[in-house]
């Protein structure tokens, strides 16, 4: 069998994007029959992980996490580029495009510290640099203290072991596929809502590379695809940034999508939610459910989607 490359894979170099990376190579050569010496895994380390006692929202959002994978793509130097799509800006260069997005992992947050939000300590210092968590806990617990907690899983967990902050939060699915399953306690989106498109990795692409394009379809999960694209068009519609506290769940059954989304003021004192239920194809829904909510917002919350201004 030739071992010649077929696809070079760029991705962060952190360990949680290494494992995410390396599951899209397994999965690319299950479907294509190939070796795996076939798939290149080509890391580098993207701006929001070389700078960690700021939040995100104050260094440049979500483009820190691209900007490095965007310029080696655009460039030639990798066929593809893997991420966390929670972590991809809402509006991409023209030029790339979702080639695929892998079956949906654990949508839900793990809250490490303490069994539950009710069961927190009194006055509990809690770390978290996502505006969403961090609105979300005070709106049910305006007696926590929120602290800024940023870096991978090991700092995060490690700063909360060294007594920075009684408890954390962090995504299921990563520790899932970093074998920490066991870590924390699961929060019920019933309760809890997570970050859109959280759990669902994607694989992006040059527009004009059909090649690439072939290889990758085989691996994109439709029902996944529909969820996250509709809560990245309500994110869209909602203007919303790395400043806005934004949580949204959307579950596809039956060619329909069900969404539920809730929309924060920073401290959480205020809140605003709706949801919707509607068909699959229906790329029109999610944005009247965004003017719904931010025709009933407040303007402690309105004032954190500067396009609604």
């Amino acid at each position: 069998m030739t071992t010649d490359v077929k696809l070079k894979l760029g991705t962060r170099a952190s360990p949680l994007a290494m494992v995410q990376a390396e599951e899209v190579r397994d999965r690319l050569c299950a479907a294509h029959g190939w070796d795996k010496s076939r798939v290149e895994l080509v890391p580098v380390t993207a701006s929001g992980d070389k700078v960690l006692d700021r939040p995100l929202a104050e260094i440049g959002g979500k483009a820190l996490w691209t900007k490095e994978l965007d310029a080696w793509l655009a460039e030639g130097h990798i066929d593809a580029s893997v991420h966390s799509l929670k972590d991809v800006e809402t509006v991409r260069p023209d030029v790339f495009t979702l080639g695929a997005i892998l079956e949906r992992a654990d949508k839900r947050d793990r809250l490490i510290g303490a069994a539950s939000i009710a069961a927190l300590p009194p006055g509990a210092t809690v770390g978290t640099s996502a505006p969403r968590r961090a609105a979300q806990l005070l709106n049910q617990r305006p007696d926590c203290k929120v602290v800024m907690f940023r870096g991978n899983v090991a700092t995060r967990l490690s700063k909360l072991a060294a007594g920075e902050a009684d408890a954390t939060f962090l995504a299921a699915a990563g520790l899932e596929r970093l074998g920490e399953d066991g870590v924390g306690h699961a929060l019920e989106v019933a309760d809890w809502l997570p970050a859109p498109s959280q759990g669902a990795i994607a694989v992006e692409c040059r527009s004009d590379d059909e090649r690439v394009q072939g290889y990758l379809a085989a691996l994109d999960h439709m029902p996944s695809r529909a969820e996250v694209m509709a809560e990245r068009a309500l994110l869209l519609a909602l203007g919303g940034t790395c400043h806005s506290s934004i949580a949204v769940n959307c579950d596809y059954a039956g060619g329909e999508l069900s969404m539920r989304a809730v929309l924060f003021s920073t401290d959480g004192a205020e809140r605003v939610e709706a949801d919707a239920r509607f068909d699959a194809k229906d790329t029109a829904a999610p944005g009247l459910l965004a003017q719904d909510l931010l025709s009933r917002s407040s303007s402690a919350i309105r004032s954190l989607f500067p396009a609604d201004r």
